[in-house]
């Protein structure tokens, strides 16, 4: 990075004169050496590296620091820098956190003005600087270029002072989408006499009968599946929201209200929820009076379970793979795609971060400059080979499709969905892992649990 940064500043130095001699002043102040900051999790920082140093090669004069801080420490550093004007000018947010912060976050102009460098005559070189203004990416081309999700997420309605009216702005664009898949034990299912992993739930309830092994203390020596309680698996609250999206929930209203506690209108000749259904099926998989009964509160965390070889199906994303390999070289295991109900529509679950620019920003069209660059289909490539992750564009589809490690994820990103929790996503979450724990330790009926999560939800709207 130091070194990226000391080749700008000499091409400066080297080209100050010609700047000097041949732009306007604006022009001349706006190639100054100028340094983004640029925060984010889980990945390191050889995976912008290649990105940067492209990014640089056009605009010497930018300088970018990358820094990877760790997600239990990232919010409240980001909101402790942001208060106190230190933050970064750009930042990763994840896709259901974007509402939350809005009032942080600089939305994408129509236009913004770069500065390029152009040499021209033929024997004696000058080095000549324009500002260039060009526009930004459009909502239609965001539709076109992303999957669906991605421009529910961030494309938000905002209310214009200026002109009193509501506007669709752009507030941030993803380096991938991630969906979730079943992870699967071949040993296991082997043993069980299972050739092929579950497609739909209800050949899912068989499997996890046929795998799961008590030990004659009544214990779990081998679980089916790690699913049924909150806190100890892995995206507890992706597997119970995408079981009552696949089951027919309406997640929220147009208004953004919770509403999975409903039968929607097209449903009416239910007699219970399709959500309360599903949160019932998600909890009998931790209930010791079920015949599915695989998993308790008291276990292990899922990853580590499966990691250890000790639970045939885990459900989780892409970006569990280094961890399983890192940990569990030598564990067979195999990747399906999500189980869907037999008959119903497939959907799919998205989770996945967004790269994002600060209010406070000083140097803004820069900033957006440089996430169009990153996220742009000719480069994004770079980040996505080096990350091993899916994309989020239509574009790249079908190229990923060929490798064999994200096959899966890719297959359902047309088909994956997500849902706005309001503006503290974590309060939501929390309040759907207390749903759960009411359920399974039979402290509220399926019907009282949801309405009480219901009631918090809608305090975060």
């Amino acid at each position: 990075m130091k070194k990226i940064f000391i080749a700008s500043v000499l091409v400066l130095l080297t080209l100050s004169g010609a700047i000097c001699k041949t732009t306007s002043p604006e022009v001349a102040e706006r190639t100054k050496p100028i340094q983004l900051n640029y925060w984010r999790v889980f990945d390191d920082s050889d995976a912008f590296s290649e990105l940067i140093a492209a990014y640089n090669q056009l605009h010497p004069n930018i300088n970018i620091t990358y820094r990877k801080l760790r997600y239990e420490e990232f919010e409240q550093k980001l909101l402790d820098a942001l208060a106190e004007d230190r933050g970064p000018d750009l930042f990763s947010l994840h896709n259901t956190w974007l509402r939350g912060y809005q009032s942080k976050l600089l939305p994408l102009p129509d236009t913004i003005s770069i500065p390029y460098r152009t040499v021209q005559g033929t024997i004696k070189k000058d080095v000549v600087w324009t500002l260039d203004t060009k526009k930004t990416i459009s909502e239609r081309e965001i539709q076109t270029n992303f999957i669906d999700q991605v421009a529910q997420d961030v494309i938000i309605p905002t209310y214009d002072e200026t002109s009193k009216s509501t506007k669709k702005l752009v507030y941030g664009l993803p380096l991938s989408v991630d969906t979730m898949a079943l992870f699967y034990n071949k040993e296991l299912l082997n043993a069980a006499g299972i050739a092929e992993p579950a497609k739909d739930w209800q050949t899912f309830q068989e499997h996890v009968k046929k795998l799961t092994k008590q030990a004659p203390d009544g214990s779990i020596s081998i679980a089916g599946a790690a699913i049924g309680s909150a806190e100890n698996i892995e995206r507890s609250t992706d597997i119970a929201s995408v079981l009552m999206m696949q089951n027919g929930a309406k997640m929220t209203d147009d208004a953004g209200r919770a509403t999975f506690n409903l039968i929607p209108a097209e449903l009416s000749g239910r007699t219970m929820p399709p959500g309360a259904e599903a949160l019932t099926f998600y909890t009998d998989f931790a209930s010791p009076q079920k015949e599915v009964y695989t998993w308790n509160e008291a276990m292990q965390n899922s990853l580590n379970t499966f990691i250890q070889g000790r639970v045939a199906y885990f459900f989780g994303y892409a970006y569990h793979i280094p961890t399983i390999k890192a940990q569990a070289p030598k564990l067979q295991y195999g990747i399906a795609k999500l189980p869907q109900i037999s008959g119903n529509q497939e959907i799919n679950f998205a989770n996945y971060w967004v790269e994002v620019v600060s209010k406070k920003t000083q140097y803004p069209d820069e900033t957006w400059d440089f996430i169009q660059f990153i996220t742009n289909q000719d480069n994004v490539e770079k980040y996505l080979n080096k990350t091993v992750k899916p994309t989020a564009l239509r574009g790249l589809i079908q190229k990923q499709s060929e490798d064999a490690t994200l096959y899966t994820f890719v297959s359902q990103l047309l088909t994956a969905k997500s849902w706005y929790k309001g503006k503290d996503a974590l309060s939501a979450e929390t309040a759907i892992k207390e749903m759960i724990k009411d359920v399974v330790s039979g402290a509220r009926t399926v019907t009282e649990a949801i309405d009480f999560a219901i009631k918090k939800l809608d305090q975060t709207i």
